[in-house]
């Protein structure tokens, strides 16, 4: 059979997981990095093979009843999935920690594992297997598949984890249903992202970053066909290394992920050449500031390691496009690293969470988000290195194969390249762009960005 799309979807049960003990209620408030993200939510969904137990020892309803047993384990450490968002006195977002709950739904959906279109996860994922947040700060849903196989999908609000604190908070979920202790306890110790006094701010962070009441008018899309749409692709480890042997030039060592986004620039701008009038495009990549503020101090760079919440900052370059055509890839790559490295230091994030403090309490933004009405493409980079799919087992096994899902709703698209769990090297990678582009990218790059179907993940045995 070939890939679906089109499958029903039966809820059995909907219910309120929370933290296995009492919690006194207490208010979080939100860090001046976590004040910098807006109200979006954040999915992500793993897909295990049929269980293979004694009876009934691996049926759905005992796996479900080992995740929601585990994550009232989890939530006594991380509380704040449990809470819910308010504002204070001045308007900004806080966090109660009121030990609310997670709402956690069960359902059945008629599609066998091995028939699940992933390439299309816009028809496949969305509104089935991702579930929508209505309340609280994170929902789960676990999906019985026809073949047996199971989906475990989460959505949670970005303004109160970032996909590092996200990946701690899944890792700890799956070590406490397989009896084990948490390997880490978060801290949400707000003091180590406080300002200083006085600040010192870069001029460079007004080019970054600002306040809402700024935006641009939203852009005028020229064609209905004109719209973000998600789509994944699987990349061989040797695509990735020739991208980043073309990349590297006159000594120059350059990541893979430099090269990877160099390579995707030049892919935009081909398609703003092609379009419109586009003079130019945008590209961000998200950097995690926890290594950088932790430098220097062995105590906070502890600290750091598990913190929980936002440390990203999103510093981003914008080219002509006729110059990202016409130029190899080893000196796109390079304009690349050139914006890269203005926000790898702790400097940088020292200064943007003063900036955030000089602005409040009016909200603020990426300016590679606010994409306006006179601008060319853009889109952000975030690097899914990290990404445990590996790491999420339950007790049942490890994923087959696991994927963040961000269709976002802005003007910016978005792009997370992952691990594959079934060859070492390998990505799978989450594309939210408009669809003209990703319709190029698939014609000019289809030696590079396969279409993902599961006949490049490990389906040994049953389905």
């Amino acid at each position: 059979m070939g890939a679906e799309r089109d499958y029903t979807v039966t809820v059995s049960k909907k219910e309120v997981v929370a933290a296995v003990l009492p919690l006194q209620e207490h208010w979080l408030p939100f860090s001046n990095l976590d004040l910098l993200l807006p109200a979006v939510d954040v999915g992500v969904f793993f897909c295990y093979k049929k269980a293979v137990g004694v009876g009934d020892a691996m049926s759905f309803g005992s796996m479900v009843s080992v995740l929601k047993k585990a994550m009232a384990q989890a939530l006594v450490s991380y509380y704040a999935f449990a809470s819910e968002v308010v504002p204070n006195t001045v308007g900004e977002p806080e966090l109660v920690c009121n030990n609310r709950g997670v709402d956690f739904i069960e359902a059945y959906a008629d599609v066998e594992l091995r028939n699940l279109d992933l390439h299309n996860p816009d028809e496949s994922i969305e509104g089935k297997l991702v579930p929508k947040k209505k309340q609280g700060v994170l929902s789960v849903q676990a999906t019985e598949l026809r073949c047996g196989g199971l989906v475990v999908a989460c959505t949670f609000d970005h303004r109160i984890a970032d996909a590092y604190s996200a990946n701690m908070f899944l890792v700890s979920w799956a070590e406490m249903a397989r009896s084990k202790s948490i390997s880490v306890v978060p801290s949400f110790r707000r003091s180590l992202l406080n300002p200083r006094r006085p600040g010192r701010i870069d001029p460079s962070l007004d080019h970054m970053y600002m306040p809402i009441s700024s935006l641009p008018p939203p852009k005028q899309h020229h064609q209905a066909t004109d719209q973000l749409i998600s789509r994944i692709y699987y990349i061989a480890a040797e695509q990735l290394n020739e991208l980043q042997s073309l990349a590297c030039s006159n000594g120059y060592k350059r990541t893979k992920i430099e090269s990877f986004s160099a390579f995707l620039w030049k892919m935009v701008a081909l398609v703003a050449a092609k379009d419109d009038d586009s003079e130019v495009t945008k590209m961000g990549i998200v950097v995690d500031g926890r290594g950088r503020l932790g430098e220097g101090d062995k105590d906070r760079a502890s600290l750091m390691s598990c913190y929980f919440g936002n440390v990203l900052s999103i510093p981003y370059g914008s080219q002509r496009v006729n110059e990202l055509i016409e130029r190899p890839l080893s000196w796109v790559a390079n304009q690349v690293h050139n914006f890269l490295d203005q926000a790898v230091t702790k400097e940088h994030f020292l200064g943007l969470i003063d900036w955030v403090e000089a602005h409040r309490p009016e909200p603020a933004l990426a300016k590679i988000y606010s994409n306006g009405s006179d601008d060319g493409p853009a889109f952000v980079v975030s690097s899914g290195q990290r990404s445990p799919v590996s790491k999420v087992d339950f007790g049942w096994g490890c994923p087959v194969f696991g994927s963040y899902h961000f269709p976002w709703g802005g003007d910016a698209g978005y792009v997370m390249p992952m691990p594959s769990p079934a060859r070492e090297g390998d990505w799978v990678v989450y594309m939210h762009l408009f669809k003209r582009q990703l319709d190029l990218i698939e014609t000019e790059a289809s030696h590079v960005f396969r279409p993902l179907t599961f006949d490049y993940l490990d389906f040994s045995g049953s389905n």
